[in-house]
């Protein structure tokens, strides 16, 4: 069955004060638009239009290659946003009404209210919910059957109506030749001069249409987006969701209150991730991970048993048993091996280090392709930028480099290479060889009594 998805994403958004379209702004790492089109994907969806505003040239950018973009000239209701798509609408399947200010529709939501209206014949099914505050929102009036009797606006109900609490969330599910065939039949004639969405269901009713009204049991489902705060408020309840996730796959979450991960971070069972921690982008974390307090885990692998303590990793892969930090920093482009230990404040880029090798404090490691069992000594730095390029060191098995070097790229340090303290290398360090590059120490007896001999007492 064709289903279609027709997302609104015209409005101004002018409450969110922001040079940014509202249906861009970010929710757990996506646009709220694209977590409204990948929900609807996970229903099934066939096919997806984006119906965008003036100047919606930045929304129809952000879009991938299969949706589709329509521009609404003028902001004239619901209505007139969907007659927009009219020329997408097929004559077969169902078309759904979404909102790209909506992120938090679930497509399990989705697929509920299409099998209700499957199931019971409908042309025309809304989505509603329960609130105990229903301020704001259309209420639903429902006939002596219990049955849709049709959708008052809060401008425009009695006192008893508006003392009603199911609501009109906003979202259809319509037969999609019927859908078709309605649209041209909306008028504005009223007060806003407004098309209005809510008017199909009555145009199909006095046709002797079926039309019907959907209850979902988590209100949640049908937030929208209309101000900085709303945001805010949609960000903690789906970081909310994305945790009780990963915790029913058998993820330990210390604190969930301080601890945000994005929708595409996949996580191993037995894994513990301690207060503060961040973990975003595609992250893949494996089984018996520990992830300490204000850790930042961004588009990197971690593989199993490896422990994160109060550290960042971009764009790097960290495999089993190898321990990080505290306070180390992984700059995109590493491949850390088996068993290694990174430690506190250590910076590493664009490197491979091998198993079993240390890089245990004060160090920077970056453009470097260490091997296996290596030890980089404290505050030794691969000097690795002449100004103008880039350049890369290389450092053999089982070598050894002393505190205080400077690695000065290109330059190679073959297998069993021992490298002396405060030792600055620019040439090839042999196999089995130690380099020593540093001046000779000199020691002046009395230079301490001769400089302070004339000094006045007030001076010293």
């Amino acid at each position: 069955m064709s289903i279609h998805a027709i997302v609104l994403a015209a409005g101004q958004g002018t409450r969110m004060k922001s040079k940014i379209p509202k249906v861009l702004h970010k929710v757990s790492g996506k646009s709220m638009l694209d977590h409204v089109l990948d929900n609807g994907k996970r229903s099934q969806v066939t096919k997806s239009t984006v119906v965008i505003g003036r100047g919606g040239d930045l929304v129809k950018e952000s879009l991938t290659s299969d949706v589709i973009t329509v521009v609404q000239e003028e902001q004239l209701g619901t209505g007139h946003a969907v007659m927009a798509a009219l020329g997408e609408i097929e004559e077969e399947g169902v078309t759904l009404v979404l909102y790209g200010d909506a992120p938090l529709i679930r497509g399990e939501t989705l697929d509920k209210l299409m099998a209700y209206h499957n199931r019971e014949g409908y042309v025309a099914t809304v989505l509603t919910a329960n609130l105990e505050e229903p301020f704001g929102y259309g209420r639903i009036i429902r006939d002596e059957l219990g049955l849709l009797d049709r959708i008052v606006e809060e401008r425009d109900a009695t006192d008893l109506e508006r003392a009603i609490q199911e609501i009109n969330s906003g979202i259809y599910c319509f037969q999609s030749k019927a859908l078709k065939e309605s649209l041209p039949k909306l008028s504005n004639d009223n007060a806003q001069g407004e098309y209005y969405l809510t008017d199909i269901l009555g145009i199909l009713k006095r046709e002797g249409q079926k039309v019907g009204a959907y209850i979902t049991d988590d209100y949640e489902d049908i937030m929208a987006v209309n101000s900085r705060i709303q945001l805010a408020e949609v960000q903690k309840i789906m970081n909310r969701r994305i945790l009780h996730k990963h915790m029913d796959n058998g993820v330990t979450i210390v604190d969930p209150d301080r601890t945000y991960i994005e929708e595409e971070v996949i996580i191993g069972m037995d894994t513990v991730i301690e207060p503060g921690a961040t973990l975003k982008g595609r992250t893949v974390i494996g089984e018996d991970v520990i992830i300490k307090g204000s850790s930042l885990i961004e588009d990197s692998e971690i593989s199993d048993g490896v422990t994160v303590e109060q550290s960042s990793v971009k764009r790097s892969t960290v495999d089993t048993g190898t321990n990080i930090g505290p306070y180390a920093y992984l700059r995109p482009g590493n491949t850390i091996g088996k068993n290694v230990k990174i430690g506190d404040f250590v910076e590493i880029k664009n490197s491979v280090i091998g198993d079993y090798s240390k890089v245990s404090h004060l160090a920077y490691v970056g453009d470097a392709d260490i091997g296996k069992h290596v030890n980089i000594g404290c505050g030794v730095v691969f000097v690795n930028y002449d100004g103008k390029k880039k350049h890369r060191t290389t450092v053999g098995d089982h070598a050894f480099v002393g505190s205080n070097s400077n690695l000065v790229a290109p330059v190679v340090v073959e297998e069993r290479g021992y490298i002396a303290c405060g030792s600055n290398i620019t040439q090839t360090v042999p196999e089995g060889a130690l380099a020593i590059e540093r001046g000779k120490q000199v020691n002046i007896e009395g230079w301490v009594d001769r400089k302070f001999k004339n000094l006045k007492e007030d001076d010293q």
